[in-house]
C-alpha cells in the first residue's frame, strides 16, 4: 500500500494558498471518465430520483431538529427552500434519471481525500459501507467536493470545478441543480458537525456546523427559480433590462415581440406595425401571446430554469396568470415595471422606429393608448431607467437577489 504524501492533498495545497486550477481540471477529467464507466441500472437509477433525495433531505432535518444544537431559524429556511426546489421540479429530476445521470458513483469526494500528485490527481476513500449512498446522480457526486472547497474559504475553486466537470462530462444540468446538490452536501456535513458537537460539546464541531448550514442556505437561495415579469409601456428600455438580468443570473429570457411574430410566421424584424389593439396585436392575438410565452416558461420552470419574461404587463388578467404559474411550479414571482420620462420613451421609439433591425413595432400613439388601459401594478418594484443600463440593471439585480423565496 502506498502512503500519499500529507503536503500533495487538494485540502492542503488549497489552505497553503498553491494555484490548484490544473489539478481542478484534471480532476474533473479524471471523474467524469470515471462516471461515464460506473455501473448503472433501475436499482441504482431509484436512489438519484427525487423521491430518494426528498426523504434523505427530510431525515436530515428530522435528526437535526431533535439535536439542541440546530437554531430553528435556519434550519426551517434550508427545509423550505430545499423542499421547494424539489416539489416543482419533476420533470427536471425524471429528465436526469431518463438521460442516465444517477451513477454508482464515489459518494464522499472531499478535498483532503484527494492527492495532487505530479502525474495526475488520485482520489482515495470512496463510501463503502452503504452501497445505496454511492447511488446517486453524478452532479451530486462532484457537488460533495465544490461544498468543501468553499468550506475551506475558495468557493471560486469549487465554481471552477464544476464547470470543468460539465466541460468534459457533458452534463446539461441547470445552474439551480449545482446549487441543490451542494447545499445537499452541506447539510449532510452540518448535521455529522452537530452530532460531533452533541458528543463532546466543542466550539469547533458547532462552528463547522455553523459554516456547512451557512453555505447551504447561501446555495439554496441562489438556486431557487425565478419567474421575472420585466414590463413597462413602449421605450420604457424593459428589452434591454430584461436582456442583462438574465445575462446576469443565468436565466432564460423570452421576449413577446420576438414570440409575436414567431407565432405568426414572421421574421422577427418584419414589420406589422398597426393601430393600437389591430391587426398582429388585436386582442385574441395578445391573449394567444401571453398563453404561449406563460407555456414556454412552465417547461423551463419545471427543468430547473429561471425565466424572464419580457413583454408589457399592463395587463391584470396576464399577470394573475402569470403569478398563478409562479405557485404551480413553486417558483418565486419577481415583477419589475420600467419607467422613464414620456421624452425619454419617445426617443428610444423614434430611434427604433429608424433602426431596419428592430422588433419592436409599437409608436408613440400606441405607447400613449396603453398608458391609458393599463392595469395598476402595486406590487411591482419601479426600476428608473432613464439614466445609465447599469444603474438600472444594479437595481433590478438588488430586487431579484431579495425576492421571498430567497
Amino acid at each position: 500500500m502506498r502512503r500519499m504524501p500529507a503536503d500533495r492533498s487538494l485540502a492542503a495545497r488549497v489552505e497553503a494558498g498553491t494555484d490548484v486550477t490544473g489539478d481542478l481540471r484534471a480532476l474533473a477529467r479524471l471523474v467524469a471518465a470515471f462516471h461515464t464507466r460506473a455501473d448503472r441500472g433501475p436499482h441504482i437509477a431509484v436512489e438519484g430520483g427525487r423521491d430518494a433525495l426528498r426523504e434523505r433531505w427530510r431525515a436530515n432535518v428530522t435528526e437535526l431538529r431533535a439535536l439542541d444544537g440546530p437554531a430553528a431559524g435556519p434550519l426551517d429556511a434550508v427545509a423550505d427552500l430545499a423542499m421547494r426546489f424539489l416539489d416543482g421540479r419533476g420533470p427536471l429530476f425524471a429528465g436526469r434519471v431518463d438521460g442516465d445521470r444517477v451513477v454508482d458513483g464515489h459518494g464522499d469526494l472531499i478535498a483532503a481525500d484527494v492527492f495532487c500528485l505530479d502525474d495526475g490527481p488520485r482520489v482515495l476513500d470512496c463510501l463503502e459501507f452503504d452501497d445505496r449512498l454511492r447511488h446517486l446522480d453524478a452532479l451530486d457526486d462532484v457537488a460533495f467536493l465544490a461544498m468543501d472547497l468553499e468550506r475551506l474559504g475558495r468557493p471560486d475553486l469549487g465554481e471552477r470545478f464544476l464547470e470543468a466537470y460539465r466541460e468534459f462530462s457533458g452534463d446539461p444540468a441547470p445552474a439551480s441543480l449545482r446549487h441543490h446538490y451542494v447545499a445537499y452536501r452541506a447539510m449532510v456535513r452540518a448535521k455529522v458537525a452537530w452530532l460531533r458537537h452533541a458528543q463532546d460539546g466543542t466550539a469547533a464541531a458547532a462552528e463547522q456546523a455553523r459554516v456547512h448550514t451557512d453555505i447551504a442556505l447561501r446555495h439554496l437561495r441562489a438556486g431557487d427559480v425565478r419567474l421575472v415579469l420585466v414590463g413597462g409601456l413602449p421605450g420604457t428600455g424593459k428589452t434591454t433590462l430584461a436582456g442583462g438580468l438574465a445575462d446576469r443570473f443565468g436565466a432564460v429570457v423570452l421576449s413577446s415581440d420576438r414570440v409575436r411574430k414567431e407565432l405568426a410566421g414572421l421574421d422577427p424584424t418584419a414589420s406589422a406595425a398597426a393601430g393600437y389593439r389591430q391587426g398582429l396585436y388585436a386582442p385574441e392575438r395578445t391573449e394567444g401571446l401571453y398563453a404561449e410565452l406563460l407555456h414556454r416558461a412552465e417547461g423551463l420552470l419545471a427543468r430547473g430554469e429561471s425565466v424572464v419574461l419580457d413583454a408589457s404587463w399592463t395587463s391584470g388578467e396576464h399577470r394573475r396568470q402569470a403569478a398563478a404559474l409562479a405557485r404551480r411550479t413553486h417558483s418565486t414571482l419577481v415583477g419589475l415595471r420600467c419607467r422613464t420620462t414620456a421624452a425619454a420613451a419617445g426617443r428610444r421609439i423614434a430611434a427604433r422606429d429608424a433602426d431596419a433591425g428592430s422588433i419592436s413595432d409599437a409608436t408613440g400613439t400606441v405607447a400613449a393608448a396603453m398608458a391609458g388601459d393599463a392595469d395598476p401594478w402595486p406590487e411591482a418594484v419601479t426600476v428608473p431607467t432613464g439614466r445609465s443600463v447599469a444603474g438600472s440593471l444594479e437595481r433590478a439585480a438588488r430586487v431579484w437577489e431579495a425576492a421571498p423565496g430567497a
